[in-house]
């Protein structure tokens, strides 16, 4: 069992930015891929960026490449999504979530454990 708490959401200004942190706890952190997605209202839950356990691969949705940047610490078992250049479209709930298993994944399916979200809101 896998227990996933986001932070570090709220309200920014366009252009501004925002590190999100997300704290798992339970063993099957270790050695699995991790993943960010988001949800604005009526849309479908997208993904944005996804790290393996060691860090060196990671992958990014192209609506986020190049503004968003994600990391992890295994010794904290925390992950990391540090969202630089802000846009109101970026406006949503933003979700960690914990795969099942050591590949890079980015489909919502690959991902068994999520947290309860934190809000981003970015105005204009």
């Amino acid at each position: 069992q896998v227990q996933l708490v986001e932070s570090g959401g709220g309200l920014v200004q366009a252009g501004g930015s925002l590190r999100l942190s997300c704290a798992a706890s339970g063993r099957t952190f270790s050695r699995k891929t991790m993943g960010w997605f988001r949800q604005a209202p009526g849309k479908e839950r997208e993904f944005l960026a996804a790290i393996t356990w060691s860090g060196s691969s990671t992958d990014y949705a192209d609506s986020v490449k190049g503004r968003f940047t994600i990391s992890r610490d295994n010794a904290k078992n925390t992950v990391y999504l540090q969202m630089n250049s802000l846009k109101p479209e970026d406006t949503a709930v933003y979700y960690c979530a914990a795969s099942q298993t050591a590949i890079l994944v980015v489909a919502r399916y690959e991902y068994r454990y999520w947290g309860q979200g934190t809000q981003v809101t970015v105005s204009s």
